[in-house]
């Protein structure tokens, strides 16, 4: 039985209507329209809603076109300001949002205007929904949890806790043992290239090591060396001091250590290779053996050689909203702009009513205008302001600020800001945002992945590394998926990988593949992975799959400098220090200028570029 697979945004290059059957109840009224005029030009209508859209998503089209004509040389003349603000943001992610936040705070009766290329806020903390039958599921499509409160800066815990959100509350929320009350855990699928056939065994980490190693589909000496290097306690580095230790696997990455020290046959290391490619985007020959403490996921070979270190602190990851941390940025919008989310709870925010005609209209000391892609910014000649010239649909426009701050890719900002200092600009460009896609999948049940007793499938060779069941979590009226009768999205994620290339090069040639990649391609991959992964328990991809949304970032990941190409700095001479200086009237924020892609760093470089205006 084939069914078309729901992709609501666009299909083939071209808009596709959609239905009321298909829709959320969680808009002002039905429909999800293209922008309208309302109070103003630039306002959008109540049934605008894109969290309902599905197909390619991320950065969608119509939302990176006009920043790579920029970069290509484009120029937009807007000979006329249209408007005049005391702050003008550009980007409304988190740390955009964020920014205003913390200046309204500051300013309660400035005029401030937020500027996103994007048809809806949030930047990467993008929210996905899908309509099944009378039930709505959520998922996130960028950003997914506060991670490690603890380590917050007292500022953005200020700011979690004022715009509603109790951290506490999660412990409740979030059923850490939902799966694993049923005995589900980690599995994998060996891919047919690098082992004798396509299998996926099941129970990693749960049967004994030699247990799941005679089931995988390796040879011998491959089983007998996964197995020892699990279960021997050496230290593979004997004699050397800690320190020196640190010294030599920090420029070892970590499948030379199962190479070279571990010593274990070829197939160990094909298995690990893409282990961590959600969370480093890149395979492990340029994971830094020492990194390896810090991540929880079952990675042999380094507990007796490096003294174990923790990188998250004892926080469970647990912090998670349904659509991740979209809420905190409805949350924040809610908080500045009234009338645009019902309700006034973080319970409340997940199902609350939205209303986008309310986020730019006359009168308002805070606007959020989307659609609307910034193309240059300038400090004017008298040294007091900032003229922003940004292009919306055909036509371009010129505002005036006081001050203006760039919340936007920092990489961008060399093109959107070319007076800048040459040094200045090259340090901005040194921060290659990492590209990857998160797809989200809705099923109509998930009894194969109960069947098959797995919640995360792991995929040593496929084109999405990984198939895991949502994280079991409900906020206010909105609840989790219980049983496996019920419908439940399942996330996959991409990263493209060329291991010929090294370095952030890798990084900029994965931009132009995302991008160029059809959504049958991707609609491809999900079908054979999932078939291949669940097929033995009776799952068909054509029959149990609802809809698909390709959450594409060809500008994903803030830049990493903790893989193997990583160099020592000091403070003042970290690029992105460099990089995030003000430059006139003009300040710089996102995570990108602390080099982390987190949500605790976008609010704290927001705090930072206030800050910087305000003192």
């Amino acid at each position: 039985m084939k069914k078309d697979i729901t992709r609501r945004d666009f299909l083939n290059g071209t808009q596709v209507a959609i239905g009321a059957s298909l829709l959320t109840p969680w808009i002002a009224s039905c429909g999800v329209a293209e922008p309208r005029v309302g109070s103003n030009q630039f306002s959008l209508n109540k049934d605008y809603y894109p969290p309902a859209k599905n197909g390619l998503r991320g950065s969608h089209d119509g939302s990176w076109e006009n920043m790579h004509a920029r970069v290509m040389g484009e120029e937009w003349n807007a000979e006329t300001i249209d408007e005049e603000y005391d702050l003008v943001i550009v980007g409304g992610g988190i740390s955009g949002l964020s920014s205003a936040y913390f200046y309204n705070k500051k300013n309660p009766d400035a005029k401030i205007l937020i500027l996103d290329n994007h048809d809806d806020f949030g930047g990467h903390a993008k929210r996905n929904e899908f309509k099944f039958g009378e039930e709505t599921r959520i998922g996130y499509g960028g950003t997914e949890a506060i991670d490690t409160p603890s380590s917050y800066s007292q500022e953005a815990l200020d700011l979690l806790k004022d715009i509603g959100i109790e951290l506490d509350y999660f412990y409740d929320a979030f059923d850490q043992e939902l799966y694993s009350r049923r005995g589900m855990g980690f599995s994998i699928v060996f891919d047919d290239k690098n082992f004798a056939e396509t299998k996926h065994v099941t129970g990693y980490g749960e049967k004994s090591w030699e247990e799941f190693a005679a089931e995988a589909p390796m040879t011998d000496q491959a089983r007998a060396d996964f197995v020892r290097a699990h279960t021997a306690e050496v230290d593979y580095l004997e004699g050397t001091p800690v320190e020196e230790k640190f010294k030599i696997l920090k420029k070892t990455g970590y499948s030379s250590f199962l190479r070279d020290y571990v010593k274990v046959d070829e197939q160990v290391i094909n298995l690990y290779q893409n282990w961590g490619m959600s969370f480093w985007c890149v395979d492990m020959e340029e994971v830094p053996t020492t990194s390896v403490q810090y991540y929880d996921g079952g990675i042999p070979g380094v507990d007796h050689t490096l003294p174990m270190r923790s990188g998250r602190g004892d926080d469970p990851y647990i912090f998670h909203f349904p659509d991740g941390n979209a809420s905190i940025a409805r949350l924040l919008v809610r908080k500045m702009i009234p009338g645009s989310f019902s309700g006034s709870t973080m319970e409340d925010i997940v199902t609350a009513k939205s209303d986008y005609s309310k986020l730019d209209q006359d009168g308002q000391n805070i606007n959020l205008r989307l659609n609307s892609t910034v193309v240059h910014t300038v400090n004017t000649d008298d040294g007091q302001n900032v003229d922003i010239t940004y292009v919306r649909g055909d036509k371009s426009h010129k505002v005036l600020a006081k001050k203006c701050i760039m919340a936007c890719y920092n990489m961008a900002i060399p093109y959107l800001c070319p007076e800048m200092p040459d040094r200045q600009k090259e340090n901005l460009a040194l921060g290659v945002k990492i590209p990857l896609v998160y797809t989200k999948v809705l099923i109509n049940n998930w009894k194969s992945f109960d069947k098959l007793k797995t919640s995360f499938v792991y995929f040593t060779g496929g084109f999405y590394k990984q198939a895991e069941l949502a994280y079991p979590v409900s906020v206010g009226e909105y609840k989790r998926s219980q049983t496996p009768d019920e419908p439940i999205i399942v996330h996959m994620c991409h990263v493209p990988l060329y291991p010929g290339i090294k370095g952030p090069d890798q990084w900029r040639e994965g931009r132009n593949q995302i991008l160029t990649t059809p959504f049958e391609e991707f609609e491809g991959h999900v079908k054979t992975q999932l078939n291949q992964a669940l097929g033995e328990a009776g799952f068909d991809a054509d029959r149990d799959i609802e809809a698909i949304t390709v959450n594409r970032w060809p500008h994903g990941y803030a830049y990493s400098n903790e893989l193997l190409w990583g160099e020592e700095f000091a403070e003042e001479d970290k690029p992105w220090v460099i990089g995030r200086q003000p430059f006139g009237n003009i300040h710089i924020a996102n995570s990108d200028a602390a080099a982390s892609a987190t949500t605790k760093a976008a609010i704290k470089e927001a705090h930072r570029a206030v800050k910087e205006i305000t003192s």
